[in-house]
């Protein structure tokens, strides 16, 4: 009961775009695992850390979360999309990685026009439009240094028919994009429609030097400590 009370609360607080204590943010992220049992724990905690401080940095509230935990590899569902206010896991997918980032799993990353690679850190989607991959969704990197260039690159979240079990199956990984969070076709349409116009994405891997300077994760000062060894789970 305790539970459910503080996770309304906290939904109360984002739609309102209010500074949100950390009771509550413990209390979402304890929900959000219910949800998503196979997830890290420790990586659900950031993401919704970097929620509420982009709350507390005057961004606008959201109601759905997106999840990538880029330390597991490619041929495991390491996407997860959520509804904050129902506190219900919508999508638990495969999601591509750039090229240049790594064969099965992603091991670099990068913010530069042209590396083919995958970028780090927390995104605010934007609309959707119908490109060379078809449907797909605009996003604008949050984070100066680790992903501000997205928009720029073209970072945007589309279906790819290289994203599938079966060639995860054969090859031993999915396809690889050119930095995009590529997802299932049969999937796209609804997970981007779930995720337009103002949402969050966070873009997860224990890489030292955005864990210690993220803003989003470290609004309260404390550098972070946890989430350090890829592929953990709690």
């Amino acid at each position: 009961m305790a539970l459910d009370r503080f996770g309304f609360l906290f939904t109360a607080l984002l739609l309102t775009s209010v500074s949100v204590p950390a009771a509550y943010a413990d209390s979402l992220a304890a929900a959000l695992l219910k949800a998503a049992p196979g997830a890290n724990a420790k990586v659900i905690g950031l993401a919704v850390r970097a929620t509420q401080c982009s709350l507390a940095q005057g961004k606008a509230p959201v109601q759905r979360l997106a999840v990538i935990d880029y330390s597991l590899p490619s041929t495991e569902q390491r996407l997860w999309v959520f509804d904050l206010k129902k506190r219900k896991l919508l999508f638990h997918e495969l999601v591509a990685h750039g090229r240049n980032s790594g064969e099965n799993m992603a091991v670099k990353f990068s913010n530069q026009n042209e590396s083919f690679a995958t970028s780090l850190g927390l995104y605010r989607t934007q609309s959707s439009y119908v490109g060379q991959n078809g449907y797909s969704l605009r996003m604008e990197g949050l984070e100066p240094g680790f992903n501000d260039n997205a928009f720029e690159r073209a970072i945007v979240i589309h279906g790819a028919p290289y994203v599938s079990p079966v060639l995860a199956r054969a090859n031993g990984r999915i396809g690889r994009s050119l930095g995009c969070p590529a997802v299932r076709p049969a999937i796209a349409h609804k997970l981007i429609d779930s995720m337009k116009d103002g949402q969050l994405l966070f873009s997860y891997y224990p890489d030292q030097r955005w864990l210690k300077s993220s803003s989003y994760i470290n609004c309260g000062g404390g550098a972070v400590a946890a989430a350090s060894t890829p592929g953990t789970r709690q």
